[in-house]
């Protein structure tokens, strides 16, 4: 082999490597997904963009990628490790809390979605195989995005994201068995019921292959491994086993994904799945970044730049179809109006395994391929915009969240009086652990609460929370602050702190407030305005860490606790000393003890 063959049969490689350096750290800094970054370099460095220009500009040729083969498979490998991943990511935990919206939300939404999409192929004289799996092809969403863009909003764990991740998870389920599918329709061999029995005896021998042997013989080797404590060796057995997996499904037919979602799915089962997760997911990162950059080579920007308008329409179309549908179902499912408009926006566009399915589909002759290349080039417009659509429906929702304020002020405190309950400001973190704590100790007691959202799920749930400023004087009364307790202030800010120490203060000079500090000096303040507790954030937390390794150095656990104590009244007295007067007009009391 000559040097020049030798650099050359690297170029792709180290076009790529260059491609995520420049892309992955521009594309964060915009708060932009990388997806889109190598889907455009895709498309501008493939032999459709760039590579056009290869004849009359020779030295574009050393810039653009020409070897389709070797990128093909290496992002072959990476919808693999994707699968992979997906499949060690799953437990039956999650889907046992999330089951009414992953099988009940998710299903219905690819079900609907992808026949609507189909009939209106079908009465484009597209024939009906070709139009069911495009249809469903173009149903599914992009969780490489969707997600990604949740999580920086830090929105995963709002309903919104809960019945997002729930349709993409289905959705990342019902991939496998339309590959499968795909594969059996895709048959040339006799004919099509003895080859569907065929593929359906081999896919049945395989997976019980599979299961049955990684049921046997991995946690065993995950423990060998890992006694030798090599990451290198650990390292090589994940690669093992999604490579030994993905091969054996191949060979008996079915998809190298489904294969290793499989192989995810045995794994996940065992104590060392956080660590394969550490140890794959570069892996599964870098390849599915070449799996978007042939995304975007097998885009012609020629033909958006011929017909953009038609592709914009046809983008809008998509987005408003299977829009609709989860609007639709997510209300016929009683979801919140604002969490079925926001999961709309989010899961309308198509996603990257579109390009799997339809590639698939190109490839056993079940699609045409101008179909196929128009569904791919719609695909990729929606996938375009789902960053502005996210940002869309974070302010709708928030819109529609406004009719829920009037909804929760409709809904007032009780009228009737619970004398000796403690009133709680503030439902967040703070707030649910303390209302818990009374709760285990049948303390009664009262929330308010400003998140309308938050306020209502409690509510489903049982718990006492109501809507309002925990530093309206009239809501105070409402709540019963005449006969209560105590007020906990549980809000994180420091000057709505202060607001509801001080409205509470002014009705009932005699009130016991526990109140949640953000350091020292917010304390002192606290104190100055008449709490009996205040309670600073950094040195509880000292003192916790204090406390944890004393016990764990092996001090005997009663004195630690003694001496917890005795250092947090010395903090207390200090913080009292640092707000009182010459002549105290007046002096906090002790609440440990105290009588109801």
């Amino acid at each position: 082999m000559t040097e020049h063959a030798a650099s050359g049969s690297y170029k792709e490689v180290i076009l790529f490597l260059v491609t995520a350096g420049i892309v992955v750290p521009l594309f964060h800094r915009l708060r932009v997904s990388p997806v889109l970054g190598f889907i455009g370099a895709g498309a501008l460095l493939g032999p459709s963009g760039l590579g056009r220009l290869t004849e009359t500009v020779p030295w574009l040729g050393a810039v653009t990628i020409s070897n389709r083969t070797e990128i093909a498979h290496l992002a072959e490998l990476g919808v693999v490790f994707l699968m992979f991943m997906i499949g060690v990511e799953l437990s039956w935990e999650r889907l046992r809390i999330l089951r009414r919206l992953v099988f009940g939300l998710g299903s219905l939404q690819v079900v609907v979605s992808g026949l609507l999409v189909g009939a209106v192929l079908m009465a484009l004289e597209v024939p009906p195989t070709a139009a069911i799996l495009v249809g469903l092809a173009l149903a599914l969403s992009s969780t490489a995005i969707v997600l990604p863009v949740l999580a920086e909003q830090k929105r995963l764990n709002t309903p919104a994201g809960r019945a997002s991740f729930a349709v993409l998870l289905f959705q990342d389920l019902a991939v496998a068995p339309v590959l499968f599918a795909i594969a059996v329709l895709g048959r040339k061999d006799g004919d099509a019921v003895t080859g569907l029995a065929i593929a359906l005896g081999q896919a049945a021998v395989a997976l019980a292959l599979l299961v049955g042997v990684g049921r046997l013989g991995l946690r065993p080797l995950f423990q060998l491994v890992a006694r030798t404590r090599s990451p290198e060796l650990f390292m090589a057995a994940c690669l093992l086993v999604i490579a030994a997996t993905a091969l054996v499904a191949a060979a008996s037919g079915l998809s190298m994904t489904l294969g290793a979602f499989v192989a995810g799915l045995l794994l996940a089962e065992t104590e060392y799945r956080r660590a394969i997760e550490a140890t794959i997911d570069p892996f599964k990162g870098l390849l599915l970044g070449v799996f978007f950059v042939s995304v975007g080579m097998g885009i012609d920007p020629a033909v958006l730049m011929k017909t953009p308008l038609t592709i914009l329409g046809l983008a809008l179309g998509l987005l408003v179809l299977k829009g609709g549908v989860i609007l639709g179902v997510g209300t016929a499912l009683r979801l919140p109006r604002a969490v079925a408009l926001e999961s709309a926006l989010l899961l309308g566009p198509g996603g990257e395994f579109a390009f799997v399915l339809v590639g698939s589909a190109l490839a056993a002759g079940l699609v045409p391929e101008d179909l196929g290349q128009a569904a791919l080039v719609v695909t990729t417009a929606t996938m375009v915009m789902i960053p502005g659509l996210a940002a869309l429906a974070r302010r709708l929702g928030r819109r529609i969240d406004r009719t829920s304020l009037g909804r929760a002020r409709a809904e007032p405190p009780p009228a009737e009086r619970q004398p000796g309950r403690v009133i709680v400001a503030g439902y967040g973190r703070v707030g649910r652990l303390v209302a818990e704590m009374l709760a285990r100790h049948k303390v009664p007691y009262i929330a308010l609460d400003m998140d309308a959202a938050r306020v209502a799920d409690q509510r489903r749930l049982g718990n006492p929370v109501y809507f309002g400023d925990s530093a309206n004087p009239d809501l105070l009364r409402r709540c019963g602050i005449d006969t209560a307790r105590a007020l906990v202030v549980t809000l994180d800010q420091p000057r709505a702190v202060e607001a509801v120490v001080a409205a509470a203060r002014a009705e009932r000079p005699d009130l016991t407030i526990v109140a949640r500090a953000r350091d020292a000096r917010h304390a002192t303040a606290l104190y100055e305005m008449g709490v009996d507790d205040a309670v600073p954030e950094t040195i509880e937390a000292s003192l916790q860490l204090s406390e944890a390794v004393l016990v764990d150095v092996g001090v005997p656990m009663g004195l630690v606790i003694a001496s917890i104590h005795e250092r947090r009244d010395e903090f207390r007295a200090i913080l009292r000393r640092k707000e009182a007067p010459p002549a105290p007009a007046f002096q906090a009391r002790r609440t440990v003890g105290k009588a109801p």
